[in-house]
């Protein structure tokens, strides 16, 4: 029965014939298998029916806002390849370190991508980015930097980074101008100017 509702839901024969009962996994109201391409869910819903899913699982991720004493923020240039342009960003990064906190990572991520030390690290919030289709929890910091070095970057997509330094003003105005449109960091640009008192 488990192979037919599996093979009705779109698993290929092929991977039906190599199934293992390890490749099946039963987590909660999901039935969750692990073929070629994304992982599928079928979901047992609020009222009882049950959905197909496509499935993100992701370990989550920080942001931070980096701001100096003069009011700018510390902001990163980079390639993004699913939408083909290069996004003005707050820096950010996965917790994908073993045993890895939140302030860690922000803190390694701050110092890689945009060569930023700081004091202070204040929570300003933590949100699902996307939970019609993934998991992801993002954990939103704001930092008092004290210094700006070198930055490290790690990894391929990391090396034509840029960095940008900007007053928070006109990193407001740049929402407004739709010219920065990465949903983290406009959340982290608002929150911090509420945070720091500057109208938004």
């Amino acid at each position: 029965a488990i192979l037919e509702t599996l093979y009705a839901c779109g698993l290929r024969v092929s991977e039906l014939a190599g199934l293992d009962v390890d490749d099946i996994d039963f987590d909660g109201s999901y039935l969750v298998w692990f073929g070629k391409g994304s992982k599928q869910r079928l979901v047992r819903m609020p009222l009882g029916n049950i959905a197909q899913r496509e499935v993100i699982s992701h370990p989550g991720a920080v942001g931070v806002v980096p701001v100096t004493k003069e009011d700018e923020v510390v902001l990163v240039r980079q390639y993004r390849h699913p939408v083909g342009a290069y996004l003005l960003e707050i820096p950010a990064g996965k917790l994908d370190k073993d045993q890895e906190s939140p302030d860690d990572c922000a803190r390694r991520e701050l110092k890689e991508e945009a060569g930023v030390e700081f004091k202070d690290l204040i929570e300003l919030i933590k949100f699902h980015n996307s939970p019609g289709h993934s998991n992801e929890l993002f954990h939103l910091y704001m930092a008092q930097v004290e210094s700006i070095g070198e930055m490290s970057p790690e990894g391929d997509e990391e090396q034509d980074m840029e960095r940008v330094i900007i007053p928070i003003t006109v990193a407001l105005q740049m929402i407004d101008d739709r010219q920065i449109v990465d949903a983290k960091s406009i959340i982290g640009l608002l929150m911090a100017a509420r945070r720091l008192g500057i109208p938004s």
